[in-house]
Formats: C-alpha cells, structure tokens, sequence
C-alpha cells in the first residue's frame, strides 16, 4: 500500500486496516494487474473510468449521511471537512466531479455526452452498499468502511495514475484527480480511523469495527473486479 503519513494518530486502526485492505488483495485484482501489464487498452480503460464517475459523483453523498447520524459535534468535523473536500471547497470547478471529468477529457472521453452515460449494475451496487451502510448500519461498521476505502484509494488513485501516465495515456499534469487523490485519502481515512482509535481495544466495538473495514475493503474489491470484465465501447 503507498503510504504517505509519516505519523497516524490512530495508529492501532490503521494497521488493522492495511492488513485488512492487503488480504483483500485490491491491487491483485484482474483489474489492477491489466492495467500495470499492459494488456489493458485505452478503449477499456475509458469505458471503466467513465462508469467509476458514477462512483465518483455519489461518494459525498453517503459520507453526508453519516455526518448526520454521528451524535458530538466534534466528532463529525473531520468528515464535515472531507465531505466539503469532496465539493471542492465550495469551489465549483473543484468539485471532485468536475475533477474526474477533467480527468476523463484528457484519455478522451467526450464529456459531453457523460451525462447521457447509463450506469452498469456494478457501479449502481457499489453505491447502494455505501448509502446503505451509512444510514441503516452501526455507525461505527460505517465509519470503518468508508475508512478502509479511503485508505485504499490512496494506493488505488497512486497505481492508475502512474499506470496511465506509463503508459503515454495522458500526461502527468493532467492527472489533477488521481494526483489529489494519492495524496490526500489516507488523510482522508484517518478522520474516520480518528473516531475508531478509542473503541478499538473494546470486543464488541472491535467486531463492528472489524465488519466495517471488511466490508469497504470487499466493495472497493467488487466494484474494480467487476469493471475488469467490461469491455471497451467504441470511442466517441
């Protein structure tokens, strides 16, 4: 896993986490491997990444939920402050969809006919598990997954951008999303790891947070296992 932190302050969660993400095997799946190999083309990874907008788009949203149902203030700061991350900092053109479209435009996807794009059920699952988990689970099982997959996209965000750029897809200063993204989401993750520390040592908040990172490292797994098998569309 890339590693940016050079300190945690959650640190018992945070390792629980990287042994969680790493036994998933996110970065083994048929997805990732294709893509490093080589035997991946541009047709297909366009089509994948313009479906991963769909994701992409939604990810605040659930986020926004479970801002909603975390009881002190103070614990939902730093989620707050990851959700308005998420919304550029107010500023539109930051928006991390406008972000990723920018992305999109430069492996030349033809942005303007995104919004016409039909979301595959792969995608549409991945978010109904996250908007599921963060408003009818334990919240501590939904700070967990929401934490595990914002730490490993760090990784994820770090291997599609280099692969990208090795492979002469797009240039390394048109990689605003991906390059934010390999910088930012451990940091990211450790808002949510922040709440979870304390509790960790306690059986019964161990085993939700244990499902949590569980089930965020799982559907992060799914969902790019699953965009492995779609084929290229044709260019537009």
């Amino acid at each position: 896993m890339t590693t940016h932190l050079r300190a945690t302050a959650a640190p018992l969660v945070t390792a629980h986490a990287k042994r969680v993400v790493a036994d998933t095997g996110v970065l083994n799946n048929p997805y990732f491997r294709t893509l490093v190999d080589g035997s991946m083309p541009l047709e297909q990874f366009r089509t994948t990444q313009e479906q991963l907008g769909f994701a992409v788009t939604y990810f605040a949203r659930p986020m926004a939920a479970l801002v909603s149902r975390i009881e002190h203030p103070a614990d939902r700061v730093g989620i707050l402050g990851n959700v308005v991350e998420e919304h550029g900092g107010f500023r539109p053109r930051e928006f991390h969809h406008e972000t990723f479209r920018r992305f999109l435009a430069s492996i030349g996807s033809d942005t303007a006919r995104l919004d016409g794009l039909t979301m595959i059920p792969a995608v549409h699952a991945y978010n109904s598990v996250l908007s599921a988990v963060c408003t009818l689970e334990d919240p501590q099982v939904a700070i967990g997954c929401m934490g595990a997959i914002e730490y490993a996209f760090a990784s994820v965000s770090a291997v599609t951008g280099s692969a990208a750029v090795d492979r002469g897809w797009v240039a390394r200063a048109d990689l605003t999303h991906y390059g934010l993204h390999s910088e930012i989401d451990e940091q990211h993750a450790e808002d949510f790891f922040l709440l979870l520390e304390p509790h960790h040592h306690d059986p019964a908040a161990r085993r939700r947070i244990d499902q949590g990172l569980g089930l965020g490292a799982y559907a992060l797994n799914r969902l790019y296992s699953d965009l492995s098998a779609l084929g290229p569309s044709p260019r537009r």
